[in-house]
């Protein structure tokens, strides 16, 4: 398993806020050279700045398999069967569980990708496993940020960014 930690500073002077951006990879070792940390890491920036929330923000990026993302599924959401992504918010709506210090980063969670369903879905869809990991990273990400397709009029709020946040990264895929 590759693990790579990511510091992006915001500001172009050397002085640093406490709170900068992080975005932690991790690539199961059986993908290692299908994805790159860095285009992984600058496509969840892209999201992230994209919805006004990279600045300060921590969140980290998973890339793994069907059988981890089945067990991480069944866990977590009582469904026994694989998914494309899964994703984790540290701040669920009406909790207060966990308190960030000032000028500290925002903890927003965890994005977790299977890597071979999303070159399914690439195969089926037309288009490429980059653009397939793009969408999913885009998706988990706005999950995280609280967008929901639970009913219609999320649904439609939800995909019309995935459509717009897709254009921002387009011209960054491989």
């Amino acid at each position: 398993m590759l693990v790579i930690i990511a510091y992006i500073s915001p500001l172009p002077s050397p002085v640093l806020s406490l709170a900068q951006m992080v975005i932690g990879i991790t690539i199961d070792k059986e993908f290692k050279g299908a994805l790159t940390p860095a285009w992984l890491r600058k496509t969840a920036r892209a999201v992230l700045n994209a919805e006004n929330a990279g600045r300060k923000s921590e969140m980290g990026l998973v890339i793994t398999g069907h059988d981890k993302i089945r067990e991480l599924n069944k866990r977590y959401l009582d469904e026994d069967a694989p998914t494309d992504v899964l994703s984790f918010p540290m701040e669920q709506s009406g909790r207060a569980d966990f308190i960030n210090p000032p000028d500290s980063a925002v903890q927003l969670g965890e994005v977790i990708i299977s890597y071979p369903q999303a070159a399914k879905q690439a195969a089926e869809r037309g288009h490429s496993v980059e653009t397939e990991v793009a969408l999913l990273i885009i998706h988990g990400i706005l999950h995280l940020l609280g967008y929901d397709h639970d009913i219609p009029a999320r649904k439609k709020k939800m995909r019309a960014r995935e459509s717009a946040i897709l254009k921002l990264v387009e011209e960054s895929l491989p």
